[in-house]
């Protein structure tokens, strides 16, 4: 398989231009944007990308759950397409980068190659997956996880937001809800590009992270029950205080990650105390914990440390203490063939590179159950996203969208 000249380039300008025409769309109050799933901005955006992708030569294909597929035809139409992309929706309070890069960093592809006139054996098909982030409808990745067999459209469809709209209804309301058969498609192989959402690449002065694996994900919803009382007039040894076994706990969480260091995580962002007064002995808490790690043994083993821990810390403040498995994922390994294609394309771009383990979810997670995957990552300012403050350079988003070019069309073969 030829490999693309070290020469070939996107062009960096363009890209940019269009991250920041889409980010006109749905703005957001501090700079980022808010252009949540199946909004009407959302629908806005999704016009804007079928326009230039029609202009670029592509059909438009569309799914029942949204998903958009915009295909630019190889010399062989036997040949499966490569597929590349990820995600146009936000977060509430979302930045300009965060899913959108990798989608125009897709679409930046089809028009270099129309520059070069060059053509591939393989079909490229761009892909904007919806609701990946699931801030709107629970859970994330949702449409991906539909097409690859992780949940059913109907139930997908009956996702509910604040307001108690369903996702299947408000889809047809924007008119993105598509005929063709979910997961119908196959792939050859499926690339995404990404920002980091973390801090180790920018730190280490890394152009591109060559992510090798996904973290896996528990959530655990810890219910811990004692007795409201009064702060001031209950004494010290009569009290069952739920906020404190909460603390211990916690405490705990944060030692079993550590025991695992340094690729696990744990935390507990969910908190509620009740009846969270001021002068009240919280008599219930509820938070959750997020445990990660790219071995499913060692998610396993905090797990089960956390539920024997939680437990006897309790028993042993006379508290009653409930657990629910509330949300989770098993690591992902991606594809060794296509990771190498990333790896070797930053080597030949001269970029500087390291592996790198995703630490969030990602369509990618989802669709390397059914087809070769692999990702590409550039670094964020600070490691910060899901934030209107995220920020990228515009030569970060040139060299990952280099070596996405490169990895996706030796994939899918160049016709000399």
């Amino acid at each position: 398989m030829a490999a693309p000249g070290e020469n070939l380039r996107i062009n960096g300008e363009r890209l940019w231009d269009s991250l920041m025409e889409m980010a006109k769309i749905g703005p957001g109050v501090a700079g980022g944007n808010n252009r949540q799933t199946v909004t009407d901005e959302d629908g806005e955006g999704r016009a804007l990308f079928q326009k230039w992708c029609e202009e670029a030569g592509c059909s438009m294909g569309l799914d029942q759950m949204g998903n958009m597929f915009a295909r630019f035809e190889g010399t062989d139409p036997q040949a499966l397409p490569v597929y590349v992309g990820s995600h146009l929706d936000t977060q509430p309070t979302g930045g300009k980068y965060d899913g959108v890069l990798g989608v125009l960093g897709g679409l930046e592809i089809i028009r270099t190659l129309n520059d070069l006139d060059i053509r591939t054996r393989h079909p490229i098909v761009v892909t904007n997956w919806t609701n990946e982030e699931g801030t709107r409808f629970a859970p994330a990745m949702l449409s991906s996880g539909v097409f690859a067999g992780m949940h059913t459209q109907d139930w997908a469809y009956d996702r509910e937001d604040s307001e108690g709209k369903k996702f299947g209804d408000e889809l047809q309301r924007i008119g993105w809800r598509g005929d063709e058969e979910v997961g119908a498609r196959k792939m050859h192989a499926f690339f995404e590009l990404h920002i980091e959402q973390g801090p180790i690449l920018e730190a280490e002065g890394k152009d591109i992270g060559v992510v090798t694996h996904g973290q896996g994900l528990s959530w655990t919803q810890v219910t811990i029950t004692g007795k409201e009382s009064h702060t001031g007039s209950t004494p010290m040894p009569m009290r069952r205080n739920a906020g404190l076994a909460m603390a211990r706990v916690l405490e705990l969480v944060d030692e079993i990650a550590w025991s695992h260091k340094p690729d696990a995580v744990g935390a507990a962002g969910h908190i509620d105390v009740y009846p969270n007064s001021r002068n009240v002995i919280p008599g219930k808490a509820v938070f959750t914990v997020d445990f990660r790690s790219p071995q499913l043994e060692v998610i396993e083993d905090m797990e089960q440390r956390l539920r024997l821990g939680a437990a006897k810390i309790c028993a042993e403040m006379g508290l009653a203490v409930e657990f629910e498995k509330v949300g989770g994922f098993d690591p992902v390994e991606f594809d060794a063939g296509c990771v190498t294609a990333v790896r070797e394309a930053a080597e030949r771009l001269g970029y500087s590179h390291r592996n790198l383990i995703s630490g969030a979810g990602h369509d990618a997670c989802w669709i390397n159950r059914v087809a070769p995957t692999a990702m590409v990552m550039c670094p964020c300012v600070d490691g910060l996203s899901h934030n209107e403050a995220e920020e990228i350079s515009p030569e970060w988003a040139r060299a990952g969208a280099d070596v996405l070019f490169h990895a996706v069309v030796e994939t899918a073969e160049i016709v000399e």
